[in-house]
């Protein structure tokens, strides 16, 4: 039969606007990928014998033959668009054959791409990637790039407990003592906070204290003396300490942050995370017997819980194998007064723990 036949050219057009309808192309800055998704390459699989019959008919030739010469009988039907290389649909031959001509003007619009992942001649209804001369640059396959491959996690939301809980063994593998601690501080500048404060407030009182209290960060009076709860915060929080059968040479003193943030407004998860590591190692260099946590900050970021402090408070916790208990910041109370019976309360269930009979309330 002659190639150049009317009834040849139309079987030629049919049997590859039957392969175009299963193809599809993608642009891509390193050059062109051919696509085609799983569904329709296993259609093409079954339907290959067939194809390579059709072919054989409209060229005369033998059914092994006809894939050697789809440029010639492409090129009388306008039928590919010169975008790549494509390996036939039968699954023998597995390299790219030579870029097909364009598509006329007068051929049909393709379907709009989607997306779908790179594949070769597929077999048995598997995909694998196709190697493109083109897209065999620097860049990665598609499938590496592609956005839905990578994990997104949730957003941000700026709360304490995306703080990374460090170790406490910033000095060492063994316990650390209150002294190697504050050398291994030294003139910290792992965050902002550096840059505005006068004093680093490490912490004060008895190192080997059965009881130790944890606040927020310094206020004005503590970043001038370098001494933890020493303005009116700090007299109520004596006063506290006293009425418990305590005095602040027989506790512990520290906080959350060592320097002062700015206006004395609240220390941020970026700060938090600086200076978290190095509370830690105090208290395991410390090892109490209670910790009384004070206010939200100090509460939440060593429970990891991010439950208000007005539910959270005269609840017994457990930080680190230590009897931890919340409570109000003394800051709170001079702003509430009225909360101050719920922080008493609070600090007796505390006495009890020593064997203390409690005092009258501050």
């Amino acid at each position: 039969m002659n190639d150049d036949t009317p009834e040849a050219s139309q079987e030629l057009s049919a049997v590859l606007e039957d392969v175009r309808r299963h193809l599809l192309w993608q642009e891509e800055a390193a050059g062109r990928v051919l696509l085609m998704d799983a569904k329709a390459a296993a259609e093409l699989q079954r339907s290959a014998p067939s194809l390579r019959a059709r072919l054989a008919r409209a060229t005369g030739m033998g059914e092994s033959s006809a894939p050697a010469r789809p440029a010639a009988s492409a090129s009388a039907s306008g039928a590919m668009p010169e975008r790549g290389p494509v390996s036939p649909p039968g699954p023998e031959p597995k390299a790219p054959l030579p870029p097909r001509p364009a598509i006329p003007a007068s051929a049909p619009a393709m379907a709009s791409p989607r997306p779908l992942a790179a594949m070769e001649t597929p077999r048995q209804g598997a995909a694998a990637p196709v190697a493109h001369p083109e897209a065999a640059a620097p860049r990665p396959p598609l499938a590496a790039r592609a956005p839905a491959a990578r994990p997104v996690g949730p957003a941000s939301t700026g709360t304490l407990l995306e703080v990374p809980r460090a170790s406490p063994a910033v000095v060492g593998g063994e316990r650390p003592t209150l002294d190697q601690v504050r050398r291994e501080l030294g003139d910290c500048q792992r965050c902002k906070l550096c840059s505005g404060r006068k004093n680093i407030v490490f912490g004060t009182g008895n190192p080997r204290a059965e009881l130790v209290f944890v606040g927020e960060g310094p206020g004005e009076q503590e970043d001038l003396q370098g001494v933890p709860f020493v303005g009116a915060a700090g007299a109520l929080l004596t006063k506290m300490i006293e009425a418990m059968g305590f005095g602040r040479d027989d506790v512990y003193i520290c906080n959350v942050v060592k320097c002062r943030p700015p206006g004395n407004r609240n220390p941020e998860p970026d700060e938090i995370a600086a200076c978290e590591p190095f509370l830690r190692a105090q208290l395991a260099a410390i090892q109490p017997r209670v910790v009384v946590a004070l206010g939200k900050f100090a509460a939440q970021t060593l429970l990891r819980d991010s439950t208000p402090i007005t539910r959270m408070r005269g609840q017994w916790r457990v930080y680190e194998g230590i009897q931890l208990m919340p409570t109000f910041h003394p800051a709170y109370l001079l702003r509430n007064p009225a909360e101050k019976r719920n922080a008493w309360a609070d600090l007796q269930a505390v006495m009890k723990v020593f064997g203390k009979n409690p005092g009258s309330r501050t």
